[in-house]
């Protein structure tokens, strides 16, 4: 397949794999890369800069294809060196970087220095915009079925994919939902020129997470995910385990502070929950996607399947409006 966005990264397929906490490391994103899609490793999965860079090290042992790595810029309880952190991912020689949450307008010059290109993730077209003003390359917009933070205008993807391809000029990533090869026809469809998937590669052999979380959330439905922070403008998607419906909760009595589920919600506790197998231990993050994921295969099994069955579809598509 060839799109602005194979051209942008240099990869066989134009499938992306979303930075993910916890769960983007050099066994993931090697895997991924090494299959056709580009690996994304998670800057702030690492506890300092330092173990970022030897953690590429690690990747570069494991993958002579593009990978990339993911820096997400929020609001912390503890302070993130966030300029360590760039300069360790502008020095390594990664060539993509994706970036999300706050605009990374302040890290583009030193990226570019870098020779690097920049994806930036966005949940709204005003959003999408202002990023290709600051001067990103790309955007994965993220539409409301989204595992982690779907932002807080609840657009799906049916509608935010074609309003932001008609929108900019730069290429777009679909994201939110994407699990198979009909959602990436259908992101193709849209104006989309790829796709970024979170969940789905979560779900697959390679991801280091226990497997009793893997096989609690492929056999969940659609109707298995949680909406988490809403009151406190902050909205997440997250599965619905005894944790998340405990936050729901509290989330509902009013008066409600976010004091009020920090130690459900911390962070240290969804780490622990997904390396130990207890499903109930603490946040498990997933999108409306697991209600189409019904196995656990390879990255390798994945991809191959999601692009012909992405080209099955479309040929499809193609077949019901043909003139003959």
């Amino acid at each position: 397949m060839k799109t602005r966005i194979t051209d942008l990264t240099g990869t066989r397929y134009p499938i992306i794999q979303g930075g993910m906490q916890w769960v983007g490391r050099a066994e993931l994103a090697s895997a991924v890369s090494n299959a056709g899609g580009l690996g994304i490793l998670t800057a702030l999965t690492q506890p300092t800069p330092e173990a970022l860079a030897a953690e590429i090290s690690r990747c570069r042992t494991m993958t002579d294809k593009p990978f990339g790595v993911n820096l997400t810029i929020l609001p912390t309880a503890q302070p993130v060196p966030y300029d360590a952190y760039v300069e360790v991912i502008a020095a390594s020689g990664v060539g993509i970087v994706e970036t999300a949450g706050r605009s990374p307008a302040e890290f583009i010059a030193r990226f570019k220095e870098a020779g690097m290109k920049i994806v930036h993730k966005c949940t709204a077209v005003r959003h999408a915009l202002s990023a290709q003003r600051a001067g990103v390359d790309a955007v994965s917009i993220d539409g409301f079925e989204a595992a982690g933070h779907p932002g807080e205008d609840d657009i799906p993807g049916l509608v935010l994919i074609p309003a932001a391809a008609r929108a900019l000029d730069i290429p777009i990533l679909a994201a939110g939902g994407m699990a198979s090869g009909r959602s990436m026809a259908a992101a193709l469809s849209l104006g989309a020129e790829g796709i970024t998937m979170g969940t789905r590669f979560m779900l697959t052999q390679e991801a280091p997470i226990h497997d009793s979380i893997k096989q609690a959330v492929v056999q969940g439905s659609e109707r298995d995910t949680r909406l988490i922070f809403r009151g406190f403008r902050n909205t997440a998607r997250v599965f619905r385990n005894a944790v998340s419906e405990e936050v729901v909760t509290i989330e509902q009595q009013p008066g409600a502070k976010f004091e009020d589920i920090k130690a459900l919600v911390a962070g240290v506790r969804g780490r622990a929950a997904l390396e130990n197998g207890d499903v109930d231990g603490g946040l498990v993050w997933a999108g409306l996607g697991i209600g189409l994921m019904d196995d656990v295969p390879s990255c390798a099994e994945l991809i191959d399947r999601i692009v012909a069955e992405c080209r099955e579809s479309l040929a499809r598509a193609a077949g019901l409006v043909s003139e003959n």
